[in-house]
């Protein structure tokens, strides 16, 4: 009958994977499951996958940008000083065939057409920016009434000389703005003055805000 051994047989060490060199008998790396990027190198922190490669997005759906305020309110400033200069002038050649009525009117029409080229630059460019908006009507409003004002200067310098109408100024600074709110008929206040300011201002912040609503939308 056969005895069983006097001693147990001494453990087998764990057996490395054919062409595996470990000579301090370091416990093997975990396997990587296939299709998920190389095994992480032992002492290296994990690497992480990339992100997914995002489309850009289509042109309708751009975030739209804040615009430009600071260059549209300079803009604005300098169109609405080019269209008062040429009311000034138109005022200066034909103040003599102009009647009260041909001369309120163009002063109206002024008014609409400055309010109109500011509030279209502002908006435009500022998009809907609500400090834009409130400069525009105050552009709309200034070119109006300086348009008006720096006829009567122009006129006495025409009439006389420049020199003359400089010393006017000096003597007299805001002989200009009075005539702009008397009216010379009556004596009484001309409310087509403050009317214009009301058409500039009104049609100024109406565009820029219509208008830069409309680009921000888009």
């Amino acid at each position: 009958m056969n005895q069983p051994p006097p001693y147990p047989p001494p453990p087998q060490p764990p057996q490395q994977p054919q062409g595996s060199y470990n000579p301090y008998l370091q416990p093997a790396p975990p396997q990587q499951q296939p299709g998920f990027g190389p095994s992480p190198v032992p002492g290296q922190p994990p690497m992480h996958p990339a992100p997914a490669f995002q489309p850009p997005q289509p042109l309708g759906q751009r975030p739209a940008t804040g615009g430009n305020p600071v260059g549209a309110i300079i803009l604005g400033l300098a169109a609405s000083v080019l269209v008062a200069l040429l009311y000034t002038g138109l005022i200066a050649a034909t103040y003599k065939e102009q009647s009260v009525t041909v001369a309120n009117t163009l002063y109206l029409a002024h008014a609409l057409i400055n309010g109109t080229v500011v509030g279209a630059l502002i908006g435009r460019m500022a998009g809907r920016n609500t400090g834009a908006v409130i400069g525009a009507a105050v552009i709309g409003a200034l070119g109006a009434f300086f348009g008006y004002v720096n006829a009567l200067p122009l006129i006495f310098s025409v009439e006389e000389t420049p020199l003359a109408a400089w010393h006017f100024l000096q003597a007299e600074p805001f002989l200009p703005a009075k005539a702009w709110w008397n009216d010379e008929a009556s004596g009484g206040v001309d409310w087509f003055s403050p009317l214009g300011l009301v058409v500039a201002a009104a049609v100024a912040w109406g565009l820029a805000y219509v208008i830069g609503s409309r680009r921000r939308e888009t």
